[in-house]
């Protein structure tokens, strides 16, 4: 017995500079202040501040925009070709950037919301798939590519699930039985500059914008994306729910290009603080 109380003490002994300084009251280290930067989003990737360093977005000076790039056959690119590479993001990362309040919501739609904005439980934080808006919010960007060959854009997801969504350019209508999914069913076309995207088929699994607008599988969006300049992608929404709301409503914003950013590597995980590249 003795040898084990002999052991113990020596161990306490041992171990007393790390139990006893938070006991006398001594200052710890104070906290690192927080990155000036989103956390995850390495420089030139649309971190915060950007607008405030006299620059319109990372990798372009302030100053008039170039025109908007087409191919050798005067067709808008809304991305550029492989030796002109970039991401369009969003202008801040704002709740609801299309600026609108009181929306047509019916009463049970209501709640949800009110609940959702007390709660913050995002299913796209927890790296589920969104469609709408909530696709083209994130800090990292989202990148088109558009196959004429196979008639079809693709819309590639940098962060958060880090997942792509598909629409369908071969005059098709949507099925008349679909599967809900988080991007729906999505049919397009062009308008002269301007790229107009039909979607049916969601489901009910995440939210339209970050401030929480909840939506059923009733759901249809008609969203128009025209590359206005080199640097800025006017989108354009109008949603028509008559499971959620009394009317349809929409809006419109801007995305940003930034010159220079590929497809990155993305992990979505919980308590990912990864560190600049």
């Amino acid at each position: 017995m003795r040898s084990l109380c002999s052991l113990l003490a020596a161990s306490v002994i041992f171990l007393s500079p790390a139990l006893v300084i938070p006991l006398r009251g001594q200052q710890q280290p104070a906290p690192q202040a927080p990155p000036s930067v989103q956390v995850g989003v390495p420089e030139g990737r649309g971190g915060a501040g950007a607008d405030q360093q006299g620059r319109q977005g990372r990798g372009r000076e302030a100053g008039p925009s170039k025109p908007t790039p087409r191919n050798a056959s005067g067709h808008v690119l809304i991305n550029n070709t492989p030796t002109d590479k970039g991401v369009w993001l969003p202008r801040g990362v704002a709740p609801n950037p299309l600026g609108l309040k009181d929306l047509p919501l019916q009463p049970w739609a209501k709640a949800v919301l009110a609940d959702r904005e007390a709660n913050e439980l995002e299913p796209h934080t927890r790296c589920k798939p969104s469609g709408v808006l909530r696709q083209f919010l994130t800090p990292y960007g989202v990148e088109f590519v558009e196959l004429p060959d196979l008639q079809r854009i693709f819309i590639f997801d940098i962060g958060g699930p880090h997942t792509y969504r598909t629409i369908y350019m071969d005059g098709r209508a949507h099925p008349e039985q679909l599967d809900p999914t988080y991007y729906g069913h999505s049919i397009g076309w062009w308008e002269g500059d301007t790229l107009v995207v039909d979607t049916v088929g969601f489901n009910e699994g995440f939210w339209m914008d970050r401030e929480g607008r909840p939506h059923t599988n009733q759901l249809h969006t008609l969203e128009k994306f025209t590359r206005t300049n080199f640097d800025t992608l006017r989108y354009e929404l109008t949603v028509d729910d008559p499971g959620a709301y009394t009317a349809k409503w929409g809006g419109t914003t801007n995305l940003r290009w930034e010159s220079g950013t590929e497809l990155f590597e993305y992990v979505c995980q919980q308590s990912n603080y990864a560190g600049s590249l």
